[in-house]
């Protein structure tokens, strides 16, 4: 089947060109107004738009400072934008453009004596996409002479309701080649375990879905290549073997072969040998193909941790939001599974962050067997908070019929956080929202997991809210709840299961870095509260992008500041040592203490008396870490010497590192400068004095994916 071809619309596949002397400019929309140009409606303001507005995906593509964006008011304002007579004096108008692709309704019109001569709508038109604008040209030849009205009109009010312009120009030059665009359809016979399909990160998402039977089983974006791949994403489909799958594109460039590409695969394809690619951590699990944030559904049940996180299998920006799925018996070694929840197919919109725990009482009345049935609560983004039940240790996943169990709200409520109150005998979700403009938690309240009801809530804290109990110094006698969101800033206080009531004014400060949307696994062994974040920052290169933390065992302790949650990463990581090297002594600012690093894997343990130095600093490779004697500070995170001393811990993955201050009173993630090469050496050096360091040990480690 064809995509109807705009009259005269030709999109553009490379760069716009660059500027001619005899270019003639209509409008770069770089001042603090429109000109001469004048508005309709609300959709356009009254000036032109410094890239991205509040609550729009990140705008890219455009020249300059500003653009055209319709998206003042989001996608329900429309309105009209319209140039003053323009003289035809050139072969081609060039733009660029992007947004809504609603023919007629999200569009830029040439217009001649009020009639549309030429037009040109965005990429959009369904959820997901992206908001890079590209090069369009009209060819203008038959005009040239004639006055014109260039007219950019936004007239939908759904989603991609927005049209985005910029840099109108009148050249000789055509800013885009002609491209014909069109809907590809093929069926492809399932013989094998995997549908494969072939990837650039480069080429702009398109929308598939595929079908069985009739029944829709994966609708999302893709990165498609169009001819040669970079790498291979892959989905599992081992039940639909023998069946053929029926596989649809929306807008592809006619000559693209990437429908071609994709096959039915007993293996999964890497374009580099998995796990022992330049950045793909050694020391923590990292999912083998595409884009993850937040990490979700953590939970323990028969003898497994279950890490579910927000993935993107096909392309290694944001988008989709499928949950993923790893397991593991000692938080170690991890094996990935099939992914657990899909967007537009299971929910109605995105799969987006959300929790899981199991119901041990049969409350939700799922439990059909001997087998505990697993629970994730998750925000579908077309409806509200929701529940997907899995009654086989959570390999298969089913929707509830009574979703959402929490409508969406005003605002912009999302990621719920599961947890089973054992004093009151009930389930509680702290969920994020908006309450009078303000970044709030809620609580509600639930017997059977499918009525809910509003508890309470309290302002300040922002996504992924995070609630649990934990024991001061370990006595059982003396609890204290904690709740942090995603930026990890927490308060102690007290939860009767409908409202937390902090014991202190503000916010305390454990994480620092790279580290956001962190959870904790729900029902961990002996009580404990092991906790893994986001590390968000970009893994250049590979066919995976971005990375989580170490798992990091959290717990209260009695400070000199007074009760203080800390983080060190499990004992388990203990297991990976192997012999440590390490010294001690004396340093000054001409000798400092120097070793070979063992490995690009390694555990560093430092204890440094600092003496008469202004500052000491440890470097690893091409990283610093410095503290700062008279401020009591490493790398800016409060540090207390304790006797006269301070202790820091580094663990040192191929990507990234953690560094573990005063026994986890401070931590932080952070990539590494050097990422994915040698250490080279291991050195203390002080400044403006002398230091003694007590103990140096640098233990090599040996990797998770070792067979």
């Amino acid at each position: 089947m064809r995509y109807r071809f705009l009259p005269y619309l030709l999109l553009g596949v490379f760069a716009f060109p660059a500027w001619s002397a005899d270019d003639i400019l209509v409008a770069d929309f770089e001042g603090d107004d429109y000109g001469k140009w004048t508005t309709e409606g609300k959709a356009f303001g009254d000036k032109p738009v410094k890239g991205t507005l509040k609550g729009q995906m990140n705008v890219s593509g455009f020249k300059g400072k500003g653009l055209v964006n319709s998206f003042n008011g989001g996608d329900a304002s429309t309105g009209k934008l319209t140039s003053p007579k323009i003289k035809i004096e050139r072969d081609f108008i060039n733009f660029l453009i992007g947004g809504g692709g609603h023919e007629g309704k999200t569009c830029i019109n040439l217009l001649v004596e009020g009639k549309v001569v030429r037009t040109a709508a965005g990429p959009n038109t369904e959820s997901g996409g992206s908001e890079e604008l590209a090069p369009a040209s009209w060819n203008v030849k038959d005009l040239k002479g004639k006055q014109v009205v260039i007219q950019i009109v936004d007239d939908h009010t759904g989603g991609w309701g927005h049209i985005n312009i910029d840099h109108i120009v009148q050249s000789d030059t055509q800013a885009a080649k002609i491209v014909e665009f069109v809907d590809q359809k093929r069926e492809i016979n399932i013989t094998k375990k995997y549908l494969l399909f072939p990837i650039d990160d480069k080429a702009k998402p398109v929308r598939m879905t595929i079908s069985v039977d009739g029944k829709l089983i994966h609708d999302f974006d893709i990165n498609l290549a169009h001819d040669k791949p970079i790498w291979w994403a892959r989905l599992d489909v081992p039940e639909y073997i023998g069946k053929k799958a029926v596989v649809q594109t929306k807008r592809m460039p006619s000559d693209s072969k990437g429908v071609e590409l994709i096959e039915s695969s007993e293996s999964i394809r890497h374009s580099q040998p998995i796990y022992q690619e330049k950045l793909r951590p050694q020391l923590r699990f990292s999912q083998m193909q595409g884009w993850n944030n937040d990490p979700n559904g953590m939970v323990y049940h028969n003898g497994e941790y279950h890490l579910f996180w927000q993935s993107n299998p096909f392309g290694n920006k944001w988008g989709n939001m499928y949950w993923g799925h790893a397991v593991s018996k000692d938080l170690l070694h991890w094996e990935e599974l099939p992914y657990a929840l899909y967007p537009r197919v299971m929910a109605k919109n995105h799969c987006f962050s959300g929790s899981a725990h199991v119901d041990e009482k049969n409350t939700g009345g799922w439990q059909t067997g001997d087998e505990k049935v697993m629970v994730a609560a998750f925000t579908d983004t077309g409806s509200g908070e929701c529940l997907a039940i899995s009654k086989d240790r959570g390999r298969t996943w089913s929707y509830i019929k009574e979703n959402p169990i929490i409508p969406q709200r005003k605002g912009e409520g999302r990621d719920p956080k599961l947890i089973w109150y054992e004093s009151g005998q009930h389930w509680v979700i702290a969920v994020y929202t908006k309450i009078d403009k303000v970044d709030s938690v809620e609580f509600y309240s639930s017997k059977d997991l499918k009525k809910w009801e509003k508890t309470g809530d309290i302002g300040g804290y922002f996504e992924c809210p995070e609630i649990f109990e934990l024991p001061i110094d370990g006595d059982a006698k003396k609890k204290r709840w904690v709740l942090m969101a995603a930026d990890a800033k927490y308060q102690i206080g007290t939860f009767d299961g409908k409202k937390f009531t902090p014991e202190h004014e503000g916010k305390h400060q454990l994480h620092y870095g790279n580290f956001y949307a962190a959870q904790c696994f729900s029902k961990a062994p002996d009580g404990r509260v092991i906790q893994i974040g986001w590390a968000n920052f970009d893994l250049p290169g590979m066919s995976f992008n971005q990375a989580f933390s170490l798992p990091i065992e959290l717990r209260l302790k009695t400070t000199a500041k007074g009760v203080r949650l800390t983080a060190e990463p499990i004992a388990e990581l203990e297991k990976l040592r192997e012999k440590a090297d390490t010294s001690n002594g004396p340093i000054s600012p001409d000798k400092p203490l120097s070793m070979k690093a063992p490995s690009v894997l390694v555990d560093i343990l430092l204890e440094v008396e600092p003496g008469d130095a202004k500052e000491v600093s440890l470097k690893f490779g091409t990283n610093t870490l410095t503290y700062k004697v008279a401020e009591q500070t490493l790398d800016g995170m409060p540090l207390p010497l304790k006797e006269k001393a301070f202790s820091v811990r580094v663990v040192v993955d191929r990507p990234m590192f953690e560094t573990i201050g005063g026994e986890g009173i401070i931590y932080k993630t952070a990539p590494r400068k050097d990422g994915g090469k040698s250490l080279e050496n291991i050195t203390v050096i002080s400044t403006g004095g002398n230091a003694t360091v007590k103990s140096i040990k640098v233990y090599p480690l040996e990797s998770i994916w070792k067979k």
